[in-house]
């Protein structure tokens, strides 16, 4: 049988116990293991447990990242914005899940509450991950309406249907909750360019205002870029969201198919 081992400076250790600052113990209390490292030291990462005060926190695992940075541990690095769901800043995994955790509620996770950087990606430091690459693959399929015709007087019009066409795409807040689920990207993230671009990829093949289908269809054929894709769903059944990158995956490479014929 073969043994895989790890790099003696990936592997996590156990961390600081910590508890509110107070002093007082809390009637309703949740333990939250949370994922620390900072590359700049050189030391191994490690977990580090929060006890916090349910009864004087927000519903949601944001709310207590929040309590425990302002609180408990002020060190504690994580990226937030609106809160709301809607910027895809606090995208982590949550209770072994890529979540965001601005909308995953406490109480959906029974026992200690997990909570890691999204897997698979450099990390900054503790729960902020480098999306570099990220950013610039989705960069790279042109996500911007590309035409050759005259611009009209007034807006490019579309009817209600080929407006529909775009619906399960537009949505998507690039929180990269789906690449970092996707073994796929695990293994060739610098040429596959995962599934959140190529939702946007499909987004504007579809859109009827777009002139550069045969253009963009060009920049993916090659092995890597579409193909490694093997419908795996973890895309699908981990988006905030709820889109379906593996369905506009699919419909690329009918794409493909069809222009061939």
């Amino acid at each position: 049988m073969v043994e895989f081992t790890l790099p003696k400076n990936s592997k996590v250790k156990k961390g600081k116990v910590w508890s509110e600052t107070s002093g007082k113990k809390p009637k309703r209390s949740k333990d939250f293991k949370v994922y620390r490292y900072d590359p700049s030291t050189g030391e191994n990462p490690q977990v580090d447990v929060y006890t916090v005060d349910l009864d004087s926190c927000g519903p949601m695992v944001l709310d207590a990242l929040i309590k425990i940075k302002n609180e408990i541990d002020p060190t504690l690095s994580f990226r937030r914005s609106c809160r709301e769901g809607i910027c895809g800043s606090c995208a982590m995994n949550v209770g072994g899940t890529n979540t965001l955790a601005c909308t995953k509620a406490i109480t959906d996770i029974s026992g200690a509450v997990a909570v890691y950087p999204l897997p698979h990606m450099p990390v900054v430091k503790d729960l902020v991950p480098d999306l570099t690459n990220f950013y610039a693959q989705h960069a790279s399929v042109k996500p911007y309406l590309q035409t050759t015709s005259a611009e009209p007087e007034s807006e490019w019009k579309q009817s209600p249907e080929e407006r529909a066409k775009l619906d399960g795409l537009y949505e998507c807040i690039l929180c990269a909750c789906c690449s970092t689920s996707c073994p796929s990207y695990w293994w060739n993230s610098e040429r596959y360019l995962g599934p959140a671009a190529l939702l946007q990829s499909y987004r504007w093949l579809v859109d009827t205002r777009d002139e550069a289908v045969g253009e963009r269809l060009d920049d993916l054929e090659d092995p890597f870029s579409l193909y490694r894709c093997h419908t795996i769903m973890n895309c699908a059944n981990t988006c905030p969201k709820g889109l379906n990158p593996a369905e506009a995956i699919g419909e690329i490479k009918q794409m493909m198919v069809k222009r061939k014929a």
